[in-house]
């Protein structure tokens, strides 16, 4: 180990998130103030694929040689089959994350729900937000969140300590939702360690950020009732989508189980 990896690596998770924060900041920058305007959404798109083409290149030629260890993990191309199959097992993940963080917050407080509502300007700015949170935000937090602050270490109980920290890091970047991206983080950390390819961790959380944005449509043009809360936040659906995010699931770890018996060894994963 050399001297500059040994004065790193204990580091890493604070490095990672201080990075991650940076860049999230500044893809927020042309939003700052609320405007809701399409040119200051493509120009925080086009800022953010920036901020993601250099993380790629830190993660993939800078990172290596820093940290040999973090070769472990893949950035090549996923199995396609494995993607849509945790992008159908999403649904699933965030109904029970919603009911996980409900019950817990409601040990200590009352949670205010109401009905969710939404009106077309709504709809239409939750849709322009959607492209951000489904196609980049998902790619660049993982990155900085769980490929820069877990790849350089090698023993899997300190992975699973640094994807803990690494949860509570996220949970306070995404403030008053902290509750559901601890949780989420948690999950994205250990699918990164199981399958060693960042693209699966992408791909459930853009297939959860997906779903919430489904329930958008789902509320406005009203096929069922849902019921959400802020602080928290939180989406209670109804027994259709519940029932419908079961099945989705099933063919979802169905596909995964038959790619495992098939290959034989996870990493034919990567």
């Amino acid at each position: 180990m050399s001297k500059l990896e040994t004065i790193l690596k204990p580091m890493m998770p604070v490095i990672a998130a201080a990075y991650g924060f940076a860049l999230i900041y500044l893809t927020s920058i042309p939003l700052a103030d609320d405007d809701e305007l399409l040119g200051n959404q493509v120009l925080s798109w086009l800022i953010t694929l920036a901020c993601i083409f250099l993380t790629l290149f830190v993660v993939s030629r800078i990172e290596p040689k820093v940290f040999p260890s973090s070769s472990q993990y893949s950035l090549k191309k996923p199995k396609t089959a494995i993607i849509i199959a945790f992008l159908l097992i999403a649904p699933l993940w965030s109904v029970v994350e919603m009911y996980i963080v409900y019950g817990i917050t409601s040990l200590n407080h009352t949670i205010q729900l109401q009905p969710l509502t939404c009106t077309a300007n709504e709809l239409r700015e939750d849709l322009l937000a959607s492209v951000h949170a489904v196609l980049l935000a998902p790619l660049l937090e993982e990155l900085c969140f769980r490929q820069m602050g877990i790849s350089p270490f090698r023993r899997l109980g300190a992975k699973i300590a640094v994807c803990v920290v690494m949860a509570l890091l996220f949970g306070i970047l995404h403030v008053r939702n902290f509750p559901g991206a601890f949780l989420g983080a948690i999950v994205y950390g250990l699918v990164f360690i199981w399958l060693r390819n960042i693209w699966y961790s992408v791909a459930l959380h853009a297939g959860k950020n997906l779903f919430v944005t489904l329930l958008s449509l789902y509320s406005f043009y009203g096929i069922g009732e849902l019921q959400f809360s802020k602080i928290p936040v939180i989406f209670l659906p109804d027994a259709k989508v519940i029932i419908a995010s079961i099945l989705l699931a099933i063919v979802g770890f169905w596909m995964i189980s038959r790619n495992i018996l098939s290959n034989g060894q996870k990493q034919r994963f990567q």
